[in-house]
């Protein structure tokens, strides 16, 4: 499969800059697998797809503040941070993302906060933008990271092309975030409110949770044309026995499994068997899923609307057949969907 077949033209007033004002009553539309029908729906109304013992497959990982604004010593240029995870707590030392990083070297000093309550010195280079840094501050680690994710903020996608307000915080996580360590969320999982989770239970349609550290890999820019040579980024998962016994359940009673979201998906991938059951695991994933691929385990994905050329787009159109899925986008840009972390969302179904 060649990268030029991900390619569509999206206006640029179509990226989602603001999420609805409500999670569930962004628009849904529904894509029918197996014949190839098209619903446009709100999203609340994915009640109506589901029924009792059918599962939902859900990522509970927890975005983090993980972009930081510092002062480069001496010059006191302004410098991105971006924290990627932490490498080692006892030495406070963070794999991060730089920006612009050909004014950083190892040996420089970065500063952080008004009065500076926070110093930070290069160590390594990892790759062209990639920085090890060691944080130098003498206090218990607990309070570190507190006054490490005061100075950060939330990290906003760029394309969204805005400083980050009050609301982010809050919206740009879903409402079970649990186990942090993401820096990018879980946007299928946005649209899911308090509300109508309730009325998901007293429908009795069960709920398995797996973390899923989403990392920068999805929007990293894919330089080759032939997928078969991309490297995707690791990413940290854990699946714990719970959540194998309830969705094993489900395989076997023939019920709807829906992976809510390309993270979930890529994830149930990662760690199911042969014989279709998933299996524990705790570790990291780098499988990259396009077109053609034959899934295991669900029988059904929520997913947003993604950018073109991206490797969500990639593992949307693999769940719901290439040439279906490209249809339905360019069909949700002639509606006028919303794209992006903050947009609309698709369910793919059968």
């Amino acid at each position: 499969m060649k990268l030029s077949k991900f390619k569509f033209n999206l206006p640029d007033e179509l990226i989602a800059r603001e999420p609805s004002k409500f999670r569930d009553e962004s628009r849904l539309m529904v894509v029918h697998r197996k014949t190839g029908d098209v619903e446009h729906r709100v999203f609340k109304d994915i009640l109506d797809y589901f029924d009792k013992g059918d599962t939902f497959i859900f990522n509970n990982t927890r975005v983090f503040p993980a972009r930081l604004y510092g002062n480069k010593e001496k010059t006191g240029a302004q410098i991105e941070v971006f924290l990627l995870r932490e490498l080692n707590e006892r030495l406070k030392l963070w794999d991060v993302l730089v920006d612009p990083a050909r004014k950083i070297r190892i040996g420089n000093k970065l500063y952080f906060g008004e009065n500076e309550e926070l110093v930070a010195e290069v160590i390594d280079n990892t790759t062209s933008r990639g920085r090890t840094l060691r944080f130098l501050y003498d206090g218990p680690h607990d309070e570190f990271k507190e006054l490490l994710f005061r100075l950060g903020e939330t990290p906003l996608p760029k394309y969204m092309a805005r400083n980050v307000n009050e609301d982010d915080p809050e919206r740009y996580q879903s409402i079970f975030a649990d186990v942090e360590g993401a820096v990018v969320a879980p946007a299928a999982s946005l649209h899911f409110s308090r509300e109508l989770m309730k009325r998901l239970e007293i429908k009795d349609t069960r709920f398995s949770f797996i973390t899923v550290h989403h990392a920068l890999g999805s929007y990293r820019d894919i330089d080759v044309e032939d997928l078969t040579k991309h490297k995707m980024d690791s990413e940290e998962m854990y699946i714990d026995d719970e959540a194998c016994i309830n969705i094993n359940r489900a395989w076997d009673e023939e019920k709807k499994i829906c992976a809510v979201g390309t993270s979930v998906l890529r994830a149930i991938e990662t760690a199911v068997s042969t014989d279709g059951h998933l299996k524990p695991f705790e570790g990291w994933t780098s499988r990259f899923i396009f077109p053609p691929y034959e899934f295991h385990l669900p029988s059904a994905l929520v997913t947003n609307f993604h950018m073109p050329l991206s490797t969500l787009l990639m593992m949307t159109s693999a769940f719901g057949g290439h040439e279906q899925i490209m249809n339905a986008y360019n069909l949700a840009v002639k509606e006028k969907y919303r794209f992006g972390a903050y947009g609309d969302a698709m369910l793919i179904i059968d």
